[in-house]
């Protein structure tokens, strides 16, 4: 038996993507993990807009940014959107439903790696093309696009893709990120 341990180890954010076709039965797994995500109150902020008809693909692959050209293979882009007023809004900016969005993702992305799919959640791509293709209303926040699909070539990358994709994962020293007892880090500040 595979602990789970060993399934979060295992996934990677993979690149080299085959276009095989992802059945639907399938993508209601990975759905269905998402779903049995927590949220603040049970909430449920998610939601989750599976775009796999070529014609929907091709229009939200028009909002990809460069970088990510290696996910114009995939057979399936699942938008997650959501809004500040479907989940708890809190004191000191604690903004849920993007919490909770985060949580389905990442239930999503273990049980992708379980079924032997890449499950990709990508920030380079132009939201107000994404949501005009997928028709998400304007007060609705396009969170990520994740991109799902089968294993496929490495040969299909850039060297700089190719690298990333056959090395080592790289992390940072848990003890960097994680104190006991109280906080104890010095973050430089890299962005204004």
């Amino acid at each position: 038996m595979i602990s789970l341990l060993s399934s979060i180890e295992s996934r990677r954010a993979r690149r080299a993507l085959s276009p095989e076709p992802v059945s639907r039965e399938v993508l209601g797994t990975l759905l269905q993990a998402a779903h049995l995500a927590p949220s603040c109150n049970n909430s449920q902020p998610w939601r989750l807009i599976v775009v796999d008809e070529p014609e929907a693909l091709a229009q939200v692959k028009e909002a990809l940014s460069g970088g990510n050209y290696w996910a114009k293979q995939a057979p399936v882009i699942i938008a997650v959107a959501s809004r500040q007023d479907l989940d708890c809004a809190l004191g000191d900016r604690r903004d849920y439903f993007l919490f909770g969005c985060g949580m389905a993702v990442g239930n999503l992305m273990i049980q992708a790696t379980e079924l032997g799919l890449v499950a990709h959640p990508i920030a380079g791509y132009k939201p107000e093309v994404a949501k005009a293709a997928l028709r998400i209303p304007e007060d609705y926040v396009l969170i990520t696009l994740v991109i799902v699909g089968r294993p496929g070539d490495p040969a299909t990358l850039s060297d700089k893709h190719r690298e990333i994709e056959q090395g080592p994962r790289v992390r940072r020293p848990l003890e960097t990120v994680v104190a006991w007892n109280r906080f104890a880090f010095d973050d430089p500040k890299t962005k204004g």
